[in-house]
């Protein structure tokens, strides 16, 4: 878009180009569906009077929306269709020049993904999906390449992968798995994982998604490979975890993957969390104590905040502030005690489905207002043991 002023009918009569703010800064631009968050700074000359508004404008469409300070959400946007944002500010003699533009965004279909997974001792190859935004029962998606449970699942804005699993024989399972998440359609193979594991954790930023743990025939291991998600075949070397772990939990930031319960070789049970800065291999660094000591339960994000539900047949929901190291602080209740169950989300939601027993209850909580959960729908069977994984999570943002 080149650099260009607003539309003539914000100059008016006191217009006063002397007057007028400077252009604001522009920052980053968050695709949501149908619609993206643009941040931007203030300028710090704000001209002869206060600003009283900021604009944010879409290339294509010219599609315009306000807010008195950053950020600016513009929605009606045309989902799968790339977007920029220019802002300028508004004050009593005038608008200001535009921002340069930001960076390219497609919105789209917010998509909670569920895989795999069991009924009892059956395994599932079953993909289903929901949409984040809209309560509802799941559909289906197609199929994995295998049917098996204690998968492990992330995803960036456009693919899905999963990892691991447990498949009846008993197997371990070391094959890795994609889907293109807004594209309904069986699992297409991506690469061997380092080592056939199930019950392992998760994470991922938009580019760079990191499998940890695990049991495998040797048992529980504390190693953490990564892979670039956009590329298939290559999985490398991260470092480890603090201890031989499985049956917990992972959640992320754009910055940081952060892991949560399970059963440590040394220790069993353990309420432990550790971090990793996602971008950077090396083993985790303690992060803080959940509030008790839990296994097989889930986690997701939004781009600050991680949520821990659930485990050992509890209805705990807690929470952590991802970027600030310490203990994890109740947040509310699960409709009921559940274990084994999966977690995906949005940048503004949790979602959390499935649990032994088996239940197929899908339940839901914002991320950002401590409370309890919240009926959301029903999975297509009952299941637990699943890999979950959406494209708009708070470590893709």
């Amino acid at each position: 878009m080149s650099f260009r002023y607003p539309k003539g009918g914000f100059i008016t009569a006191f217009y006063d180009p002397l007057e007028v703010p400077d252009a604001p800064t522009i920052g980053t631009a968050t695709g949501g569906d149908a619609q993206a968050t643009v941040t931007f700074t203030a300028p710090s000359n704000v001209g002869g009077s206060a600003i009283t508004a900021y604009y944010a404008v879409s290339n294509p469409g010219q599609i315009t929306a306000t807010a008195a300070s950053s950020p600016i959400t513009v929605t009606g946007l045309t989902n799968d269709t790339a977007y920029t944002f220019q802002v300028w500010a508004l004050n009593s003699y005038g608008p200001s020049a535009y921002s340069a533009a930001s960076g390219s965004v497609t919105p789209a279909e917010q998509r909670g993904i569920f895989a795999g997974g069991r009924d009892g001792a059956t395994p599932y190859d079953t993909i289903q999906y929901i949409t984040i935004t809209t309560t509802g029962n799941s559909t289906d998606f197609g199929n994995l390449t295998v049917s098996r449970w204690g998968l492990a699942g992330l995803g960036s804005t456009t693919r899905g992968v999963f990892a691991g699993g447990f498949v009846t024989g008993p197997t371990y399972y070391g094959t890795i798995d994609y889907i293109t998440i807004a594209t309904t359609g069986n699992a297409t193979g991506f690469g061997n994982a380092i080592s056939a594991r199930s019950n392992l954790g998760s994470c991922a930023n938009s580019t760079r998604g990191l499998f940890a743990g695990g049991a495998g025939s040797g048992g529980r291991v504390n190693t953490i490979s990564y892979i670039t998600i956009a590329t298939t075949g290559t999985v490398n070397n991260f470092g480890d975890l603090y201890d031989g772990i499985n049956r917990f939990a992972g959640c992320a930031s754009p910055t940081r993957g952060v892991f949560g319960g399970g059963f440590a070789s040394s220790i069993g049970d353990t309420n432990v969390i550790s971090y990793v800065t996602i971008s950077t291999t090396g083993n985790t660094s303690d992060f803080g104590d959940l509030t008790s000591v839990t296994v097989d339960l889930a986690a997701c994000s939004s781009s600050t905040r991680g949520i821990f539900a659930g485990g050992d047949a509890k209805n705990v929901i807690q929470y952590i502030t991802i970027a600030s190291t310490g203990n994890a602080t109740d947040f509310g209740d699960l409709l009921a005690n559940t274990k084994s169950l999966t977690g995906v989300s949005s940048n503004i939601r949790g979602v959390f489905a499935g649990s032994s027993g088996p239940t197929n209850v899908i339940q839901y909580i914002t991320i950002a207002s401590t409370g309890n959960s919240t009926d959301f729908g029903d999975l297509l069977t009952t299941n637990f043991d699943m890999g979950g994984c959406s494209n708009c999570s708070g470590g893709v943002q």
